[in-house]
């Protein structure tokens, strides 16, 4: 399966093989790091917006395959500030590297910027829209904590209006055989542009506001902040901040094996004492960032197939 200068922009990109074969690389390298394999390679990490895991999970995964690392995460301080445009500044970075990983608040920016570079562009999230290689290191840590994903009771909760983490993982996990919870507020509800594509593929879905209605069902439960960044009025957000928390008493009588994903920043709807109980395994899955992006880097890159 060759991936060679693939841009990385949708999980709609990916066939259930493909996604299985990038889940099967980022074991193999886990399992057996090569830190040579990237010498002499040079990544360029573009952050528009702010990011902590996304970016330093990448950065590391390219150090850690002997790669080099360029770039800013302040885009202030950049020509963007003189005018320059997005579409210069991805052809100016591509002249400088052999591949190019991007943040970026606008919808569709990481599409455009692959249309303008002649290296491959990994999108680390685009506005509300798409973060696929988060929803593959979500795959992969479910697969890693429960042994597989087909068969499993998904729930999520949160923001799942705007959660672009939510979207990619939903349409990632309709090439599996799983029922999936949607838990959220009326104003926060899954769109329906996305639960009319589960529909056509034939997943099971439940939308439910009330999470104990739902929380002893679960095999999975993927948390999600109310992001104030993403809401166009700020009187709207206070409204829906800390509507859901995550704590001992919420998790009485759910499944022994629950597991609990979050992919951070949380705010308040995860109470620290959840931390360390088994259900736990939000900072895991962040640590899991690390294999999968190495995999996606080595694989676009062409160093393994």
């Amino acid at each position: 399966m060759n991936f060679k200068n693939k841009d990385i922009i949708s999980i709609r990109d990916f066939s259930k093989d493909e996604i299985i074969h990038v889940l099967r690389t980022a074991e193999k390298i886990e399992n057996k790091p090569d830190i040579d394999l990237m010498k002499g390679k040079v990544m360029s990490s573009l952050f528009f917006e702010p990011s902590t895991r996304t970016r330093l999970s990448f950065e590391s995964a390219m150090r850690k395959l002997g790669g080099d690392v360029i770039g800013f995460s302040d885009p202030s301080g950049t020509s963007l500030k003189k005018g320059e445009t997005l579409w210069d500044t991805i052809k100016m970075a591509d002249k400088y590297s052999d591949i190019i990983v991007m943040r970026h608040p606008v919808e569709g920016a990481a599409r455009l910027a692959a249309e303008a570079s002649s290296v491959p562009i990994l999108n680390g999230g685009d506005g509300a829209n798409q973060h696929p290689t988060q929803t593959m290191l979500d795959l992969y840590t479910i697969i890693k904590s429960k042994k597989k994903i087909d068969n499993l009771n998904i729930g999520f909760l949160g923001d799942l209006k705007y959660g672009r983490t939510v979207h990619s993982l939903a349409i990632a996990l309709s090439h599996f055989n799983v029922n999936l919870y949607f838990i959220a507020p009326d104003a926060l509800k899954m769109p329906d542009s996305y639960l009319e594509e589960l529909s056509e593929k034939g997943i099971k879905y439940v939308e439910e506001s009330d999470l104990m209605k739902v929380i002893k069902e679960l095999d999975v439960l993927y948390v999600t902040r109310i992001q104030k960044e993403r809401f166009p009025d700020p009187v709207e957000y206070k409204k829906y901040a800390g509507v859901y928390q995550i704590n001992k008493a919420t998790l009485e009588g759910v499944k022994p094996d629950l597991k609990i994903m979050h992919p951070l920043p949380r705010v308040n709807e995860i109470h620290p004492e959840v931390d360390d109980t088994d259900h736990a395994i939000y900072f895991e899955q962040a640590g899991n960032g690390i294999p999968i992006r190495q995999a996606l880097i080595a694989l676009t890159t062409g160093m393994v197939k």
